[in-house]
């Protein structure tokens, strides 16, 4: 394959001899190599000003970053070769790190192929195609993963916002084999089944296992309230790990129905509680009734999805923990997480802290979580680590 050349400027080439993996468009050099000269899900040969080759690119050329490294060998261009490859060093990772086939298989950049996610499930794997390059290349990716892991279905769920900048259209398919509504996986010792097909993102959130896995030793003999539930991930899991009773709070019907589910599935359905409905009327109609939980856990979606929401997503985070603590006992714990990536930990803790001195109680931290390493950091890419989970005990000031 002969690819065109992409000519960076002097000197802009330092980040990505450092070890980062983007090219921004202010980075290159136009009089030399033109960016209306590549169409989206081109790829080309990464050059320094000099002329050196620095490795091969995936372009989107209209994008404020127009480029994400493929290869820093110019003989490996995105084709099944090397999908093959890299889908191999991915999944040695993940079969040292877990005992079941359930886990993020592929992480975007973390794993060098950007704008590629697989979640597995067993035999099925679902499949998010973020970027024109990764789209054009379906067809590999396709050959690729029935290559490694000769699945029995593989669902494409490519109706994420981020096509939007890559011009994509959305659409939901099943690219190979079957693969059902909901599909079965375990975690840390609980059963599962995960709508895949109408559900959130891949149809579940393997980032937070590790920090599920913590709440165990809280949990037991507690009552543990689960806002923003989802199809109860981390409330089936309180549950199992032995709690006396647990309330799932959630807007969607299907991701309750996913809780009663999966509560049946383990054998808790009589343990467990659904409230449909908006989480804050619902956090303000259990203080009026003078419902009191010894564990809370705040999980909700990105309040914060772009830099500009970062006043106004602080200050939802700020009232969804404040309301949470109130219904803490006078030695509750709270789990407070965050998907937002533009949350820094140290404000999300400061946020615990005021919210605690505003409510004149005293606040411990206990334990501090992130996303489990089959969602690798890399480490020069810190828009790779997203997620946030603080545990904390909240004490009467006395």
């Amino acid at each position: 394959m002969s690819l065109p050349s992409l000519r960076l400027k002097a000197n802009a080439d330092r980040r990505l001899r450092a070890g980062h993996l983007w090219v921004y468009s202010n980075e290159i050099d136009v009089a030399a190599t033109p960016l209306n000269l590549f169409q989206p899900g081109d790829q080309a040969v990464l050059e320094a000003a000099g002329g050196k080759a620095l490795g091969i690119v995936a372009m989107s050329p209209n994008n404020l970053i127009c480029a994400r490294l493929l290869s820093r060998d110019v003989k490996h261009v995105l084709d099944k070769s090397l999908l093959v490859h890299r889908l191999n060093v991915a999944l040695s990772l993940r079969e040292r790190l877990f005992d079941t086939p359930h886990y993020r298989l592929v992480y975007g950049d973390s794993d060098l192929l950007p704008g590629l996610v697989v979640d597995r499930f067993g035999d099925h794997l679902v499949v998010q195609l973020a970027s024109a390059t990764m789209e054009q290349a379906k067809d590999a990716v396709i050959e690729a993963l029935v290559q490694v892991l000769k699945p029995r279905g593989i669902l494409f769920k490519n109706d994420s916002a981020a096509r939007d900048a890559e011009g994509l259209t959305r659409y939901v398919e099943t690219a190979f084999g079957l693969v059902p509504e909901w599909v079965a996986l375990e975690e840390n010792g609980v059963k599962f089944e995960a709508p895949v097909q109408g559900g959130q993102k891949t149809g579940w959130f393997y980032d937070h296992r590790m920090n599920r896995a913590r709440l165990a030793p809280y949990a037991k003999g507690k009552r543990v309230l689960d806002l923003f539930s989802y199809v109860g991930g981390w409330g089936v899991q309180a549950a199992a790990f032995g709690a006396d009773e647990v309330f799932c709070v959630d807007g969607s019907a299907l991701a309750l129905d996913g809780v009663e589910r999966n509560a049946a599935l383990n054998g808790v359905a009589e343990k467990v509680t659904c409230i449909e409905g908006d989480v804050f009327e619902a956090l303000k109609e259990l203080k009026a009734a003078e419902e009191r939980f010894d564990v809370v856990v705040a999980d909700p979606p990105a309040f914060i999805k772009r830099k500009k929401d970062i006043k106004n997503g602080e200050a939802a985070y700020r009232r969804l923990n404040e309301q949470a603590m109130r219904l803490l006992n006078k030695d509750g714990i709270l789990v407070s997480a965050s998907c937002s990536m533009h949350l820094e930990e140290d404000h999300l803790q400061n946020i615990l802290l005021t919210s605690a001195r505003h409510l004149d109680r005293n606040i411990q931290l206990l334990e501090r979580g992130a996303q489990g390493p089959d969602h690798p950091v890399h480490p020069a890419i810190p828009e790779t680590r997203y997620i946030k989970s603080l545990t904390v005990r909240l004490l009467p000031n006395s």
